[in-house]
């Protein structure tokens, strides 16, 4: 590893750029170049690696345990649980959904007074769209797309099920799904905008899709239906902390996402919701919990809706899991959202490339959008045997992706902890995989988890 240099000088000034310059090599020894240029390294040693053979590329679904928050999660059990008890209410753990959530704004571009952490993204999803539909209640349309995370169309199915049950100004709803151009890369965004029209009340997409990777413009389609006296709700699950995300710039009303992907908060960590300020005294919670009370404590027998975001909290939140979370966001911010999506692109970019220079003759293709301005920080690389191929990868590569239907093999990059000689080492061992035919043993038949 110690050779020649390699000009690789463009680390800095890559942004937007849809393919790697024509100094790429497809070496060990490039990778290694661009690892001594990366500004972000040192943030690697603050997670747990115990492996150094594991090439991680699944934080797009579970992030690496940040050391930090192994100290916090002691700290939490040990002395505000066990020493402090119920006194720990009042040292910090009332004001928790609201004081994290702030953190998180400052991920996604949210002023103070805008984001809760709580519930669960599904949980949410539900509140925030009722709460929608209900502001908008002469309005029948929900406008996604088929490419959306399938548990949020759920939803959205769920709720038009049972508003069709009740009566008046809440009957005949129906979400709208608008397909893709190419098998599920990229949405139809001509359709998308003909389907938004008078009559729709809730516009609510994925900021980047699970599958392919594609990246809405999230100004564009917010403006789209605004102009149509339409709301938008924004499920950033897989952008937030990969990507700048600019919510009160965009002028979004709702948004949702996760803990536990690239902000590292562990599985099962609380999700969090956004609601712009200028509507946050229009909208009311579907669910009224005692935490969404006005004065919770007075323990008065009759709602009435604590102001601003509050009112969207329900119930007791999990205090061990949210503030070991909280722990989690510090290397986000300390290095930056700018910096973070930099090295992401340089990843992604790195790894189309290799998809096209060491697997395409076996069969492989690019299933994420060619220019990097239009994707997140994963990639699909698609195959006929992606799951067998998977199967192998890790179970006897030490290598762990994940797999999508129909033959989406997904890899993700977490910039704060994965380098570039492990991107190198994973296409290594998946093109191992195809010359060695390791994945044939394999059934085709496929496990509960993919």
């Amino acid at each position: 590893m110690n050779g020649t240099a390699l000009a690789v000088p463009f680390f800095d000034n890559f942004v937007g750029k849809s393919k790697m310059k024509e100094d790429f090599q497809p070496t060990p020894a490039y990778a290694f170049q661009l690892d001594s240029q990366d500004k972000l390294a040192s943030f690697r040693e603050a997670f747990v690696i115990d492996d150094p053979n594991l090439i991680y590329l699944d934080g797009n679904s579970l992030g690496r345990l940040p050391k930090a928050a192994i100290e916090r999660a002691k700290q939490i059990v040990e002395e505000e649980w066990g020493r402090d008890l119920i006194r720990g209410w009042n040292k910090g753990w009332w004001e928790a959904p609201a004081r994290v959530g702030d953190k998180i704004g400052h991920l996604i571009g949210a002023a103070p007074g805008q984001v809760l952490v709580n519930d669960t993204v599904s949980l949410n999803l539900y509140k925030l769209t009722m709460a929608a539909l209900a502001y908008r209640p002469e309005k029948k349309r929900i406008v996604t797309d088929t490419m959306n995370f399938p548990s949020d169309l759920y939803i959205l199915q769920g709720i038009v099920h049972s508003l069709s049950f009740s009566g008046g100004a809440f009957r005949d709803h129906e979400v709208i799904r608008i397909d893709s151009t190419d098998s599920g890369l990229t949405p139809d965004l001509a359709a998308l905008e003909s389907a938004i029209n008078e009559d729709t009340a809730l516009v609510t997409l994925s900021h980047v899709l699970f599958k392919s990777g594609y990246l809405y413009d999230m100004q564009r389609i917010t403006e789209l239906a605004h102009r149509k006296g339409a709301l938008v709700l924004w499920d950033l699950s897989h952008s937030v902390g990969s990507l700048p995300v600019a919510l009160d710039k965009c002028n979004a009303d709702f948004a949702i996402g996760c803990t536990y992907k690239y902000l590292n908060g562990g599985p099962g960590a609380p999700a969090f919701l956004y609601i712009n300020k200028a509507i946050q005294e229009k909208v009311t919670s579907p669910i009224w919990g005692w935490w969404g009370q006005n004065n919770p404590f007075a323990f008065g027998l009759d709602y009435e809706p604590a102001p601003g975001a509050n009112r969207f909290l329900a119930g007791t939140q999990p205090m061990i899991s949210l503030l070991t979370m909280e722990a989690a966001l510090d290397p986000l911010l300390s290095a930056g959202m700018d910096s973070i999506r930099a090295k992401s692109i340089l990843m992604t970019n790195y790894a189309s490339t290799l998809t096209e220079n060491l697997l395409a003759p076996f069969g492989f293709s690019l299933g994420s959008p060619v220019d990097s301005a239009r994707r997140g920080s994963h990639i699909s690389i698609c195959h006929t045997d992606g799951y067998r191929i998977n199967r192998a990868l890790i179970e006897e590569m030490n290598v762990i992706p994940d797999f999508r239907e129909p033959d989406n093999i997904r890899l993700g990059f977490a910039p704060l902890y994965l380098s570039f000689m492990e991107i190198w080492e994973g296409f290594d061992r998946i093109k191992r995989v195809m010359t060695e035919k390791r994945y044939e043993k394999y059934p085709k038949q496929k496990l509960t988890v993919t």
